[in-house]
């Protein structure tokens, strides 16, 4: 009892950690927003005559900014890897509001962050294996059913961040992060329960075979790809033999389709017939792949294994859903310039699918839809590539360490379920911020009478 106790009061030590950590980043979110001046404000402000977006790109030199913004993007990159969620509703503010970038700007090089956090997550998960089953930690098959859909999306939510008046923006990301961290918090308090009942199940059959109750020990989770804690199932394997290479080379197949189909469009005058035709392509490229995974599942011949039922329960609803579920995920983060995982993640945990596989997942899905709409903003001049190399390298650098300390974390304390509060902490979080900088935004227009209505994509100049 008295380590469960101690658990209890590591739960409520890394709870007020997260929130005194989200204050003072509200705290110096308002600051920033009370000090812009109005040659900034004026300078990335849409008017209903205007035909093109005016960026705002600070210099790159190391001020006070750059050194809070780095502080504040690697604590978001550690913890948004941990939970799946790429730390995009941390980047984008810190990047608006402390280094300086304009909204749009910001968004472009948030995408940037989150696909060097998560390239450097997945190398980390690639060796790992499931934490019960014996299988790699990425579920390939869950990936192949989502992630084209993902990047389908990503396409729209691109377009839609050049046409979408903030205030929609605004009012659409408060409703969707409240109920998600919501629901995501109510899994991860009925996965703690489930853990602690399990312990203390263990611990009496341990007592009934004459062992001490502190000798007990719980380690849900994989250990970190350098440690061994003598368990008979492979903690990690080669990663020739841990990747899954034909779903790895179907979700290669569908990036270099919407590469190529991206790089193409660039030729061709903006919402010309060959324009719109090049874009409905990918149409069928994402539902095919996404579609032989689904058959295949609906028809036993797959399986999500990583669930440990062992068998397919799908109909074609749920199918339809979890799809569309994945077209929502990408359209949000290519409109926002977040992370999928904020939808992947508390969808997967719905699915029965364990907290660690399926921040793993999401990452991995997360990182072939991130680096797409990288190529996709850079195709756009949507950011100053010193500054994105410099942010990519760390968020590359505070995925690692993240990884390696909150699963090591994990691993001794013996609770996955930390997993996913920080995964509705950084949803919540996210919404905060996001949130209140989108409201401030939208009264200062209102102030200036701005023109807050929709933009014409065929208008835009990057």
């Amino acid at each position: 009892m008295s380590h469960i106790r101690w658990n209890s009061r590591g739960l409520r030590s890394v709870t007020v950690l997260l929130l005194n950590l989200a204050l003072a980043f509200a705290f110096v979110s308002a600051e920033s927003i009370l000090k812009l001046d109005s040659q900034t404000r004026e300078s990335v402000r849409w008017e209903s005559d205007q035909t093109g977006y005016h960026h705002v790109w600070p210099e790159f030199e190391f001020n006070w900014q750059v050194v809070l913004g780095t502080l504040v993007g690697f604590f978001g990159a550690a913890f948004g890897s941990v939970g799946g969620v790429g730390g995009g509703g941390i980047f984008v503010p810190m990047l608006s509001l402390i280094i300086g970038f304009d909204p749009k700007s910001a968004t472009a090089m948030s995408k940037c962050m989150i696909m060097g956090a998560s390239v450097s997550t997945v190398y980390y998960n690639l060796r790992l294996r499931h934490p019960t089953l014996d299988m790699p930690i990425i579920d390939y098959d869950l990936a192949l059913l989502i992630q084209p859909m993902l990047m389908l999306g990503i396409s729209v939510g691109v377009a839609f961040n050049v046409m979408f008046p903030d205030w929609m923006v605004t009012v659409l990301l408060i409703i969707l992060f409240l109920g998600t961290s919501t629901k995501a918090f109510l899994k991860g308090c009925e996965t703690w329960n489930k853990e602690t009942i399990e312990k203390m199940e263990a611990a009496k059959r341990l007592e009934s075979n004459s062992v001490s109750a502190t000798e007990v020990e719980y380690v849900p989770l994989p250990a970190a790809p350098s440690t061994n804690n003598g368990n008979n199932k492979k903690q990690q394997v080669s990663i020739i033999e841990n990747v899954y290479w034909k779903e790895l080379g179907l979700l290669v197949f569908v990036w270099v389709v919407f590469l190529a189909l991206q790089i193409a469009k660039q030729n061709m005058a903006t919402c010309s017939i060959a324009y719109w035709v090049i874009n409905l392509l990918q149409i069928p490229v994402a539902v095919g792949v996404s579609g032989y995974e689904a058959v295949a599942l609906y028809q036993g011949r797959r399986i999500i294994a990583s669930n440990g039922q062992g068998d397919s329960n799908f109909t074609v609803g749920q199918l339809v859903l979890y799809c569309t579920f994945g077209i929502l995920a990408g359209i949000v983060g290519g409109l926002l310039g977040l992370g999928g995982g904020f939808i992947m993640g508390p969808l997967f945990l719905e699915l029965g699918v364990p907290p660690q596989v399926s921040s793993a997942t999401a990452t991995f899905a997360m990182t072939f839809s991130s680096s797409m709409s990288v190529i996709e903003y850079y195709l756009l001049k949507r950011f100053p590539v010193p500054y994105a190399l410099y942010l990519v390298g760390v968020a590359t650098v505070a995925a690692l360490v993240g990884q390696h300390v909150v699963r090591r974390l994990i691993a001794v304390i013996g609770r996955a379920s930390l997993i996913i509060f920080i995964l509705a902490s950084m949803i919540f979080i996210s919404a905060i911020s996001l949130g209140g900088v989108g409201i401030v935004n939208m009264i200062g227009k209102f102030q200036r009478h701005e023109y807050m209505g929709f933009e014409n994509i065929c208008k835009y100049s990057g």
